[in-house]
């Protein structure tokens, strides 16, 4: 019987050949966030903070101390930030995963006439699914390679082993990631549908026999409607998993105190993936709004229930055609959901479905509806966890916008690289907006170390701000040439910072490292992590990521501070995709606006790359 274990790595092929994560020069780190943080904070802030800095710092002083337990630590490591960082990043946050922590990707519109039509194409995706999986056990999927700065380098693949065999486990103070380890005689596999806010299980392997397209279709219609029962229906259970970590393991607690329950969370706790059959929204389609019911299921009112969010990939399937996937973020990133998600449609599109429109013929057993006893308890759990879902969907303010005046090619034309070029471009739109730089992150990856997953390219340099201050500012005093100065600056700025963390020589994993490191040793915190200063640079108000994609699909977020926005970009030849989140509550944000002065920014930077080059804007 498959067992849940604390997760490590799960396919050691993945890493070799790589070298392990380097730790950075102490002093080059301190120098480093020093210079990131002096425009961040006032004056008088920061002479204090350099004062902390020189003296953890010092020769012989307490970061030396910690500086060699790190090097010590990369010793016995394959790779010595992975686990502070995965706890610091996942397991040890409290909130919610419906958008602040799940990303999602949103396929093309489906046009389904049919309920039939939807099935058909859950059938046919659960069939993409299982050749992928294919692809992951016998060791067929390709080594990627780097893209952009420092293109060609190997990538470490381990991340794509964990994308149908982890789970994330709530815990009362910290989460685990769990990863499924198959015994000799494993139980047939299987994945759970939701529908309804009913789980059922669908087993794919019957008789060591791998369920065709047919088959499953069949099975798909028999769970259709075995949900439709009203008789049958119980409680919508997995709006638990939408509630905050803390919570969620207390509800779990109580669950698993009755057997059925018991046997019900292993079940879903050892599945493959999900397959979500939701009802129409009733709203419209548009990119916003699709975003918005893959981020949070449309609230409780809507399929808010019809999730299961620990399990990390969520396959949502609407009959009105609003598709996609969810992603519990702890195992894998950005990229692998990408490339998995790409192959999955690729296969879909290349590969006709072998589906009939007769059901199929073959004598399977049926699907098993998932069971729950719910005590009073629970039900006043489960009104509590609709109550904030549907405070968290309302709250969620969201605006998926393409702009079309230009891509990455006009950009590459200018010798740029296109994610710098709007990196500055999103430093610019904020201070357009709110006359101050701020603390910013953008994920870089780090999978050419081995366990590599990403460290921060803290694009809010002073360079950047210089250019902001420029255009925005100094609009009337500064002549093209000079605010083109400023933007190629920037541009290098970023750059520079961009290959440091590439080659694991960025600032936010090393700094985290010495921390937990003193933590690990049970010392006194050093004033350096006590400071206002590192608590403002921790403060994400912008959180940034380049998540391109090769078909029609995009991927979004939500914000990962009350007071801030997620923007995540796609670049494309001719248009720039971007989807930008924030918090309605928040007096400071408003994503409407946001996007309105991005655009603008855009437009000034093309007509002054325009006038630089000698070219008549358009």
């Amino acid at each position: 019987m498959p067992v849940l274990e604390r997760e490590q790595s799960t396919n050691p092929d993945t890493n070799n050949g790589l070298p392990k994560l380097p730790v950075p020069d102490l002093q080059h780190t301190l120098d480093m966030y020093l210079k990131c943080m002096k425009h961040l904070v006032p004056e008088e802030k920061f002479r204090r903070t350099k004062g902390i800095v020189q003296m953890f710092g010092a020769p012989g002083g307490v970061g030396e101390m910690l500086q060699q337990q790190l090097h010590k630590r990369r010793e016995s490591k394959a790779n010595w930030v992975y686990d502070y960082w995965l706890d610091d990043m996942y397991l040890n946050n409290r909130l919610a995963l419906p958008v602040n922590s799940s990303p999602v990707m949103v396929f093309p519109k489906q046009n389904f006439k049919t309920d039939s039509d939807a099935l058909r194409f859950a059938a046919h995706l659960i069939s993409a699914v299982l050749e992928y999986k294919t692809l992951l056990e016998t060791h067929a999927l390709p080594v990627d390679f780097a893209r952009g700065q420092l293109a060609g380098t190997p990538l470490c693949m381990e991340q794509y082993y964990k994308l149908f065999t982890s789970y994330r486990l709530p815990g009362p103070k910290k989460d685990t990631l769990v990863a499924q380890k198959s015994s000799v005689m494993p139980e047939p596999e299987h994945i759970i549908v939701a529908c309804k806010n009913q789980f059922f299980v669908l087993d794919v392997v019957i008789n060591f026999r791998r369920l065709n397209e047919k088959d499953l279709y069949t099975q798909l219609e028999k769970i259709r409607k075995m949900a439709d029962n009203e008789e049958e229906r119980l409680p919508p259970i997995g709006l638990l998993t939408s509630e905050g970590r803390t919570e969620w393991a207390e509800a779990r607690s109580i669950l698993i105190k009755d057997s059925t329950n018991r046997d019900s969370l292993d079940v879903i706790e050892r599945c493959l993936c999900l397959v979500c059959l939701d009802e129409p929204s009733g709203l419209q389609l548009t990119d916003t709004n699709r975003a918005l019911l893959m981020l949070h299921g449309g609230g409780p009112e809507r399929h808010g229930g019809n999730r299961w969010y620990d399990k990390p990939m969520q396959f949502v399937i609407g009959s009105d055609g609003c598709c996609g996937v969810v992603c519990e973020h702890s195992p894998f990133e950005g990229i692998v959901l990408v490339q998995c998600t790409e192959y999955l449609l690729k296969y879909m599109k290349g590969i006709p479905s072998k589906l009939v429109r007769a059901a199929s013929v073959s004598e399977l057993p049926a699907p098993r509806r998932l069971r729950w006893k719910c005590s009073q308890e629970i039900q006043a759990l489960l009104a509590a966890s609709a109550d904030k879902l549907h405070r968290l969907a309302k709250n969620l303010d969201m605006n998926v916008y393409k702009y079309t005046k230009y891509g990455k090619e006009f950009i590459k034309r200018q010798k740029m690289s296109p994610d710098a070029y709007i990196q500055v471009a999103l430093q610019f739109a904020y201070y357009r907006c709110h006359r101050r730089p701020v603390s910013t992150y953008e994920s870089a990856s780090i999978r050419r170390f081995q366990e590599g997953r990403v460290d921060n390219i803290r694009s809010a340099t002073f360079e950047a701000l210089a250019f902001g201050k420029a255009m925005t500012d100094g609009r009337s005093t500064f002549s093209n040439d000079e605010k083109m100065k400023t933007l190629q600056d920037a541009i290098n700025a970023q750059t520079n910072y961009t290959i440091l963390a590439i080659t694991g020589m960025a600032i936010d994993n090393h700094l985290l490292g010495l921390r937990e490191m003193a933590m690990e040793l049970h010392m006194e915190m050093p004033d350096i992590f006590t400071d206002e200063t590192y608590r403002v640079s921790n403060q994400y108000i912008l959180s940034t990521s380049q998540v391109p994609t090769t078909v029609d699909m995009f991927c979004c977020y939500g914000p990962v501070v009350p007071n801030g926005y997620g923007v995540c970009y796609n670049p494309q030849s001719d248009a720039i995709l971007f989807c930008v989140s924030s918090f309605n509550d928040s007096d400071e944000t408003c994503s409407n606006t946001f996007v309105k002065h991005l655009e603008e920014c855009l437009l000034e930077m093309e007509s002054l790359c325009r006038k630089n080059s000698g070219i008549a804007s358009s």
